[in-house]
């Protein structure tokens, strides 16, 4: 009961008449199960999100719109930027920027709008059709079904507390940026193939996060956190399975995009190489404090800043070897989604991109990782800081927006509420009774462990106090 044992669920509960009765009946809603009321939540946020993207879904920016409405999106500009409001096929007609399961529901997004249009012209309901417009909002659908799937996810990772589903649901984040670029996609995917594993279907988790894989990058991290787990167990054959079905899955979707445009298909990895530090990240922060000489200093365009790209890849080795030494020296083994939120949020920290809507990729783990709303809503409130400075940053200091010095304060502050998380994911993977997951209920180990749950330690890096012991 999330309001005997969460204090802001128990405040929050005087609202609707306090926290649950000792002798109140549970388990007997015949319609409102968890899961329906965290879907209804969920549906409620979105409902507001759109409100929120609405003043932009037009595409008429004028005036800045889309940063003093706070409603930024990706998808109205690059509707015409890659053709799709003619009908061109991304990466076949265009090169587009992200990977190729991102740019096919774009393609799809576009395919149903235009089919949507030509019908409603074709019966004179709506003669004077705005292409973009039509577009964003099928955009917006398509992500809505993939926000719900996450909330269904979590929900199945959460095993018995399934309230927890309820911090993805009403997340302050996901209002902000659900529909900000398609990153639900790869979120979607990522906690769909998570919970395969704690079901143990290890085909479907490889199956999922493969293609999570072809929608970003990330997803990768979970397989590497599964592997460390999976060393640490001796569980290596289940490992191999779902990472073998995950490249598969990858080479499935990759492969004839590759082999009919190789130059468009490769420009996200060019981009990924020869782009430089973004306004959210902390290299962009110390390159702006060192005048401009940190590392490879000014370059020329299109210069790859191959210093920048060189510290960056060690820095992230040693965050994967800390992780990897994390798994495998725990008194007890780590449950899969501390691990993973620690490894995915060390990533976005230190890499060279931090985009803002990339705190959904951090949010279905965090909630799992550590289910405490005042501590995840800390965490959250900076993002959405961070996001309504960029707005304003963009703006302009002389046009009723802010100076750099304090778009960089709601970066630092963002910065340290993700290290303070971490820091309390750490110290409950080090002491496992402060973890509320394992605490909560006798004889659970890892709601999301799937073949790791309950499995003894094969191979321990044993702690140099446990030695001299």
């Amino acid at each position: 009961m999330p309001t005997w044992t969460d204090p802001v669920a128990r405040q929050a509960s005087e609202a609707v008449g306090g926290p649950w009765g000792r002798y109140a009946v549970t388990g007997r809603a015949l319609f409102w199960t968890p899961l329906r009321v965290c879907l209804l939540f969920t549906a409620l946020v979105l409902a507001a999100a759109w409100v929120k993207q609405a003043p932009c879904s037009d595409g008429d920016w004028t005036g800045s719109r889309q940063y003093t409405h706070l409603c930024y999106n990706d998808a109205v500009p690059l509707f015409g930027i890659h053709g799709l409001d003619t009908g061109s096929v991304p990466y076949l007609d265009s090169a587009v920027e992200y990977p190729v399961l991102t740019g096919g529901l774009m393609a799809l997004a576009a395919a149903v709008a235009r089919a949507y249009d030509g019908l409603a012209a074709a019966v004179g309901v709506l003669p004077d059709a705005v292409p973009v417009q039509s577009y964003y909002v099928v955009t917006c659908l398509l992500l809505s079904v993939l926000a719900l799937l996450v909330t269904r996810g979590v929900l199945g990772l959460a095993g018995r507390r399934p309230w927890d589903a309820a911090m993805v649901a009403l997340s302050p984040v996901l209002l902000v940026h659900a529909f900000t670029n398609w990153d639900l996609l790869a979120v979607a995917l990522t906690t769909l193939g998570m919970w395969a594993w704690a079901r143990q279907r290890t085909v479907a988790a490889g199956l999922l996060l493969g293609l999570g894989v072809a929608a970003k990058f990330y997803p990768l991290l979970v397989l590497g956190v599964l592997f460390a787990l999976c060393l640490r167990t001796g569980r290596l054959r289940a490992w191999l399975t779902t990472a073998g079905t995950a490249a598969a899955a990858w080479l499935v979707v990759n492969l004839p995009v590759a082999a009919l445009a190789p130059d468009n298909w490769a420009r996200f990895f060019e981009l990924n190489r020869t782009r430089g530090a973004n306004p959210e990240s902390i290299w962009a922060m110390l390159g702006d404090l060192s005048g401009g000489t940190l590392l490879d200093g000014p370059l020329a365009e299109g210069q790859a800043p191959g210093q920048l790209n060189a510290v960056v890849a060690v820095v992230l080795v040693l965050c994967a070897a800390a992780t990897a030494w994390l798994a495998l020296a725990a008194p007890l083994r780590p449950r899969v989604p501390q691990l993973a939120f620690l490894l995915v949020a060390a990533f976005l920290l230190l890499n060279k991109v931090y985009s803002p809507q990339y705190a959904l990729w951090l949010l279905p783990l965090a909630v799992l990782a550590r289910p405490r709303w005042r501590s995840l809503l800390l965490w959250q409130a900076s993002e959405v800081l961070v996001w309504v400075l960029t707005m304003l940053y963009y703006l302009g200091a002389g046009n009723r927006g802010v100076d750099v010095e304090w778009f960089y304060t709601g970066v630092v502050a963002r910065d340290v509420a993700l290290v303070v998380l971490m820091a309390l994911v750490v110290r409950d993977v080090l002491d496992p009774d402060r973890d509320v997951v394992r605490t909560s209920w006798p004889g659970v180990d890892d709601p999301a462990g799937g073949p790791l749950e309950h499995a003894p330690d094969r191979w321990v890096l044993r702690r140099s106090a446990e030695r001299v012991a």
